[in-house]
């Protein structure tokens, strides 16, 4: 039985991204496909590496967050290390972003103070004398 494999413009549509990007994940050493020829052939470690990598990058990681995560995959098999990292991560980027969420919600309601401001004064000029 032989072990399945993608091309370069297999995978990126596959995970609707661009051969670049898989490119960019190469030279960031998340997949390592061999060469036949000129010709990039990725097999299933790639594809793996690639869906976790994707998987973080949805989650807002670093590149350098998720090859650190990615890289302890290939390393002993200790999964409590490996889930204790994890879970520091995403706790850690978890409370990164409810603090981008009430900066922005403070923002959101000072705009709104502002433009309610405006529309007072701007019907206030706006009424005949």
């Amino acid at each position: 039985m032989t072990e399945a494999t993608w091309s370069i413009s297999e995978l990126a549509q596959e995970f609707s991204i661009t051969p670049r990007t898989m490119r960019f994940y190469e030279d960031q050493g998340i997949v390592s496909p061999s060469r036949v020829g000129r010709t990039r052939v990725y097999h299933a470690r790639d594809r793996t590496r690639l869906k976790l990598a994707l998987r973080g990058k949805r989650l807002g990681l670093q590149i350098s967050e998720i090859v650190s995560l990615i890289n302890m995959y290939d390393g002993p098999k200790d999964t409590i290390a490996q889930l204790e990292r994890y879970l520091a991560l995403l706790t850690q980027h978890r409370d990164i972003l409810t603090r981008q969420r009430q900066d922005i919600d403070l923002t959101m309601s000072e705009i709104a103070e502002q433009t309610a401001t405006c529309e007072k004064l701007l019907t206030e000029k706006r009424k005949p004398i």
